[in-house]
């Protein structure tokens, strides 16, 4: 055990913890409304909003599994950073949009916007489907990430001792999740975020004074980790991998039901705007936590021997734990270790939420109890949140991994193929619902079978095109294959008058709705 670390990092959670049930009373609501417990009443406004989005998107990923894929396999973990940087705008044309049609037909995900938009319920639900499915790795990722800290403050690792600090972490974080809704994950995003930023500016100056310099850091990484490798001939090589990786998790990001549930929390379009205006900041942060890959090769942490058994347990995804366990002090080790578990626990918390507002209401009060109260809508989404945690535990233990970033890819290629029905119908109303739910499936099939293909080993498939060979990110083939069919059927299901749901967020029927 570290005992200063430890209980450096035991003071900090306690702290995140207590918060957690204190957000009951924060603005305080009838959490039996499931607008209030699942949104936070929609009454976020931009700082709050700005801390939220950044919970949700900065998380355990960005802490242990980028750095972690930079150790291992180099520059191409930079993908990262235009992924950010490509998505805001993306954001921009989307989510404003999104929250006034939600906001004006009280709609709570974004499976009830589709919907509503194409008059289908098999595309409704087959949206919510994939949205609770997809999130399950994405919350997996973020308990890798509080395993591996335990872990490494040196709490034992094996057998059912070894797994119960993550079950107790995971019964607070469940607790809290469940008594105050939005609002826990919220107030915790603010300690979150500044114990992040504290970490990454005291690493990006303290490291390198360790390590001898930034320069010394450089000339320390192999040639081959530093710039993407020169493809073969015939081969379009890391370069298409990295192109593809940052604009399919850039089309990912904003149809996850984390964000959507983020984004519909705002209390109005500006307060989304004005976001993100912001969010670069955390790119920046993003970027300098990237540089932590770099400075663990530099270091040679998985040389030491000390850390030998936990590379050997945990692979790459220890380099950052180990990193800052050679160079920090321990007392600083511990405020580190708290920000990477706090960074997991925060959008753990968001992301059960928002799969638990799919499944009560774009599940459960659409097709089964469609006459349920509100007090059990609630109910039900309160008790749904604690099986999602549940699954992703699952995700966990039986999935077999290298890098735990690939659960985020993983999770990516499933959303995806939601992305035609929901941003495609924000602007238009062209496609044919059926004709969406083929190209859903193909998608699906398609991008679950690939995977399949790799044994969950990695994302990046080698397609070849005329002879050359283009590795390309799944996800963003799926999603032309999807578009594709989609784009295919529309007119030929038209042509043989196949029948259309009626679009109850056009304004004339929104006016004869109310």
């Amino acid at each position: 055990m570290h005992g200063s670390a430890s209980a450096v990092f035991l003071l900090l959670f306690g702290l995140v913890t207590i918060l957690g049930f204190i957000a009951v009373r924060w603005r305080k609501a009838d959490l039996d409304q499931l607008h209030e417990w699942g949104l936070g009443g929609r009454r976020f406004g931009t700082w709050v909003t700005w801390f939220l989005l950044g919970g949700d998107l900065y998380t355990a990923y960005t802490f242990v599994a980028v750095p972690a894929l930079i150790f291992g396999a180099g520059a191409i973990g930079f993908f990262a950073m235009p992924y950010t940087i490509i998505a805001y705008p993306l954001v921009f044309a989307v989510l404003p949009k999104l929250w006034r049609i939600a906001h004006r037909h009280n709609y709570v995900t974004g499976a009830d916007f589709v919907r509503g938009r194409y008059g289908s319920r098999l595309l409704g639900l087959l949206v919510a489907i994939t949205g609770i499915l997809a999130t399950m790795p994405y919350i997996a990722l973020q308990l890798v990430g509080l395993e591996v800290v335990i872990a490494a403050l040196g709490f034992p690792t094996h057998g059912w001792v070894g797994d119960l600090p993550l079950v107790i972490a995971f019964t607070v974080l469940a607790a809290y999740t469940y008594t105050s809704g939005l609002r826990a994950p919220a107030l915790i995003a603010i300690v979150k975020d500044l114990l992040i930023y504290a970490t990454v500016i005291t690493a990006v100056i303290v490291i390198p004074i360790e390590l001898g310099g930034y320069a010394r850091i450089f000339h320390a990484v192999p040639a081959g980790k530093l710039l993407l490798a020169a493809p073969p001939s015939g081969s379009w090589g890391s370069y298409s991998a990295f192109a593809t990786l940052a604009l399919g998790s850039a089309l990912a990001l904003f149809v996850y039901p984390h964000v959507l549930t983020g984004t519909l929390a705002a209390d109005n379009p500006k307060t989304l705007v004005r976001n993100m205006a912001l969010m670069p900041a955390y790119s920046l942060a993003l970027g300098l936590i990237a540089l932590l890959g770099y400075m663990a090769l530099a270091a040679g942490v998985d040389r030491l021997p000390e850390y030998a058994g936990y590379f050997s347990q945990y692979s790459n995804n220890f380099a950052v734990p180990a990193l800052f366990m050679h160079c920090f002090p321990g007392w600083l080790v511990g405020v580190a270790f708290a920000a990477i578990a706090i960074g997991a626990l925060v959008p753990a918390a968001i992301m059960s939420i928002a799969a638990a507002n799919l499944w009560t209401r774009s599940i459960y009060r659409a097709y089964l109890r469609p006459g349920c109260t509100d007090a059990e809508e609630a109910r039900q989404a309160k008790l749904a949140s604690l099986l999602v945690k549940f699954g992703a535990l699952v995700f966990v233990l039986a999935l077999p991994m290298t890098y735990a970033i690939n659960l985020q890819l993983l999770g990516g290629i499933w959303i995806i193929q939601t992305l035609p029905a929901f941003a495609f119908g924000l602007y238009t109303r062209w496609f044919h619902g059926r004709a969406l739910v083929l190209g859903w499936l193909a998608g699906m099939v398609m991008g679950t079978w690939l995977e399949a293909v790799l044994e969950l080993k990695g994302a990046v498939y080698p397609l070849h095109v005329f002879g050359t060979t283009v590795p390309t990110y799944i996800a963003l083939l799926t999603l032309t294959v999807n578009i594709v069919v989609a784009a295919l059927l529309t007119p030929l299901l038209r042509f043989f008058g196949t029948a259309e749901g009626i679009d109850q967020t056009a304004p004339a029927n929104s006016r004869a709705a109310a």
